[in-house]
């Protein structure tokens, strides 16, 4: 069994062998909200297991409950059948800010956010706990748009199966920071920097069989053209966790 390194569970992720941060560990966190932070400004995760000796690794849309993350699927993935029983997942966010350009190989680099979360990932079997899920996986980005849309129809919920894992360690690894050359490779002429990298909104583009007079969703001002989306994912988590309190 795993040495387990004790920390405040209110504040923080137990630490073990499995979540701790060993290169660069000065980089790592386990803290709660600097995990749930990087986790709530991200709309894709990439979801790790292993089915008979084989590794999978699949890139899917995911929300998050306090501690508890949801993803979803087709009912007929071969991931989704083998989770029924549960089975040990590592779910992985990234956030790429920025390329850092040393003057050695060696010392280039990138500024990024990655979270790593472990628990057991299981279908979520209960109607009313999967009823629930479907509608959040629309409100968690646009709070309170499920309640205006077409209600799901039974084949719809059939077709899709609700993954739930509650996250039993997790550690956060940052890279904030400048050039990182070494002392003696300051003085060389040789160009250093950073580049820094954003994913940024554009402007809404209406379906063009809108219904005329149909006017644009108030849910959608949290996605003001020219901000990032990491902060408008930031803004809805917000609006989410106030309408579901």
């Amino acid at each position: 069994m795993s040495a387990v390194q004790h920390t405040d569970p209110s504040t923080s992720y137990p630490v073990t062998d499995r979540n701790k941060v060993k290169r660069l560990h000065e980089r790592g966190s386990y803290d709660r909200a600097a995990v749930h932070a990087i986790l709530d400004a991200a709309m894709l995760c990439h979801v790790a297991y292993a089915i008979d000796g084989q590794p999978y690794c699949t890139p899917t849309l995911f929300w998050r409950e306090d501690d508890r993350l949801y993803w979803h699927g087709s009912a007929a993935s071969r991931m989704l059948r083998h989770l029924k029983a549960g089975t040990p997942a590592c779910l992985t966010v990234s956030h790429l800010d920025g390329l850092v350009l040393a003057r050695s190989g060696f010392n280039h680099s990138a500024n990024y956010r990655a979270a790593m979360c472990f628990g057991t990932a299981r279908i979520i079997d209960d109607a009313e706990e999967k009823a629930a899920a479907m509608r959040s996986v629309v409100d968690r980005y646009y709070p309170g748009r499920s309640a205006g849309l077409r209600p799901i129809t039974a084949q719809e919920a059939k077709a899709t199966a609700i993954i739930g894992m509650e996250i039993e360690q997790a550690s956060a690894k940052v890279r904030a920071k400048g050039v990182g050359d070494d002392e003696e490779d300051f003085a060389l002429p040789i160009w250093a920097g950073i580049v820094p990298v954003r994913t940024v909104l554009g402007d809404v583009e209406p379906c063009s069989r809108l219904v005329a007079g149909v006017e644009q969703p108030p849910e959608l001002a949290l996605y003001p053209s020219g901000n990032t989306l990491g902060q408008s994912l930031l803004d809805a988590q917000r609006a989410y966790e106030v309408d579901m309190a």
